[in-house]
């Protein structure tokens, strides 16, 4: 069984992660072709989960990201965005903004499960599934070096910077 996510925690790091072997995801097609973790090896990489193209907030990260995309990549890393959207939603989101990372239709929630992604969630005292907006950041040995619960939308890749000092 997957551990929960404090289990993964360090004790000595709160938010250092280790990735387990079965969150090696490779089945997951975008844009027509197969992506997966291992095509990131020796790479960083910002795992943005977030829960639909086109809504505003889901805009505004994924606009942020791709607007310091060249920045991203001159340091090393890459950025991958996953939501539980269809494959034709992603391309429409990706073309009408132009967004120049990947992004992955996780339409069985397999990766959102696997990085605790996708969880309970309440709006106007319902309660549902749904995705909890959520950032990895992992490093080129596949160690989660932060996460990011409280995602800033609008300012997400200063978020990221100030918080690895990078």
């Amino acid at each position: 069984s997957t551990p929960s996510r404090q289990e993964r925690v360090l004790p000595a790091h709160k938010n250092i992660i280790i990735i387990f072997q079965s969150y090696c995801w490779s089945q997951i097609f975008q844009n027509g072709k197969k992506i997966g973790l291992n095509d990131f090896k020796s790479k960083k990489l910002i795992l943005s989960f977030y829960p639909k193209d086109n809504t505003p907030e889901c805009t505004a990260e994924s606009c942020n990201l791709n607007d310091n995309y060249e920045m991203w990549l001159e340091k090393g890393y890459d950025v991958v965005g996953v939501s539980p959207d269809s494959e034709k939603s992603h391309l429409k989101f990706i073309d009408k903004y132009n967004l120049k990372f990947n992004l992955i239709a996780d339409t069985n929630h397999e990766i959102l499960e696997a990085y605790d992604a996708w969880g309970e969630k309440s709006m106007y005292g319902r309660k549902y599934m749904g995705v909890i907006r959520t950032t990895y950041v992992i490093n080129e040995e596949g160690i989660i070096e932060a996460v990011f619960e409280k995602v800033q939308t609008k300012d997400h890749t200063n978020q990221i910077i100030e918080t690895l000092n990078i």
